[in-house]
């Protein structure tokens, strides 16, 4: 798939919604071209995006009393290891089934709007989150030990394959996304991986997707990293983070000329969403995308090479923030298009008041 997303709007994932129907009227309105499923963590604990991809990991135990999912290291876990090894060699892609209980979303995909759409966008929660935030019964990341984060990636990676197998039913054109905003803490004190090691567990779970790939980051890290793995698309807080990137310009450069695309999250998922506007966030974005273009990355390239998204996933938010959110999205994208590209579209449900 050769895409260049010219400014298109897309969500993160997740919204505050608990009625799955809604949730999915509000993806196909303002995200017709790129509809993403919409995980519900306020539905269910199991749509914590923790739990949502736990199902079936080795020795795992989910406490729904106390909303918390952790590993029995102390448990023998060799049966249950085997068996994953098992399917991940054999490419036995059910043991990563989700089912609808996990994920409401994805159960209930629209088909005949789907198959519509320029693509449809998955997301997995990444390997460094997942091993740093699932621990064991001592509350130690499962991801300082050796078996267990080289389990974390392979389940992780039968669980984004599966899914995206499911997707393609419905539209050849697939993204699949890798959620990983612990990698805002990569180089601290509280995290001790290294840059290799990050790498080659992320390239695990992307080796195999057939569609677009990226990865979500909702805080500030060493965009190298991420800059230097196999994705096609980088997703970032732009709201808060666009000047960070500024200090990766060779790395950029290079990430843009093989066809990489930026998703620029510029509508914040916060409580400031309800003082912004689409003409304050356009500035804001601008102002961005000019801090690149001044380090000598042609705007053209950036502005092709550009998707419209939510600093990160707006689930945390209230119902009516979220949707303000979504209609800020829709809405910078429109008026970014008609700026650049000539496009003189009205989006599908905008509020006047946000313009």
């Amino acid at each position: 798939m050769t895409f260049r997303p010219n400014l298109l709007p897309m969500t993160v994932g997740s919204l505050p919604h608990r009625d799955v129907e809604t949730a999915w009227g509000l993806m196909l309105t303002h995200t017709p071209e790129l509809p993403s499923w919409p995980q519900l963590p306020r539905r269910t604990f199991l749509e914590n995006m923790y739990a949502q991809y736990s199902e079936r990991f080795p020795g795992l135990v989910l406490d729904r009393e106390q909303e918390r999912i952790w590993v029995d290291r102390e448990a023998d876990l060799s049966s249950a290891l085997e068996q994953l090894y098992t399917a991940y060699l054999e490419e036995d892609l059910s043991y990563g089934a989700i089912s609808g209980d996990y994920a409401a979303g994805l159960a209930a995909l629209p088909g005949e709007r789907l198959g519509q759409a320029l693509a449809i966008k998955g997301h997995v929660t990444g390997p460094v989150s997942w091993g740093l935030t699932v621990t064991d019964r001592n509350r130690r990341p499962t991801l300082y030990d050796e078996v267990l984060a080289d389990a974390i990636a392979r389940h992780l990676k039968l669980k984004a394959l599966w899914q995206e197998q499911l997707l393609r039913r419905f539209n050849p054109n697939t993204i699949m996304f890798v959620d990983e905003p612990y990698m805002s803490s990569f180089g601290s004190a509280y995290v001790s991986l290294g840059r290799e090691q990050v790498i080659t567990l992320m390239e695990e779970v992307l080796d195999g997707i057939l569609g677009l790939k990226g990865v979500h980051c909702c805080g500030n890290t060493d965009w190298s990293i991420l800059l230097s793995t196999s994705i096609d698309i980088l997703s970032l807080d732009a709201y808060g983070y666009a000047e960070n990137l500024a200090l990766y310009p060779e790395e950029l450069s290079a990430f843009l000329a093989r066809g990489g695309i930026i998703a620029w999250g510029i509508v914040p998922n916060s409580p400031e969403v309800e003082q912004e506007t689409v003409s304050s966030l356009v500035e804001r974005l601008e102002a961005g995308m000019g801090r690149l273009a001044r380090k000598g990355i042609p705007l053209d390239d950036l502005l092709q090479g550009a998707l419209i998204t939510p600093a990160c996933g707006l689930g945390p938010r209230t119902v009516v923030q979220a949707e303000r959110g979504l209609a800020l999205m829709a809405g910078v994208s429109a008026a970014m298009r008609a700026r650049y590209f000539g496009e003189e579209t009205t989006p599908t449900g905008a509020d006047p008041e946000i313009r």
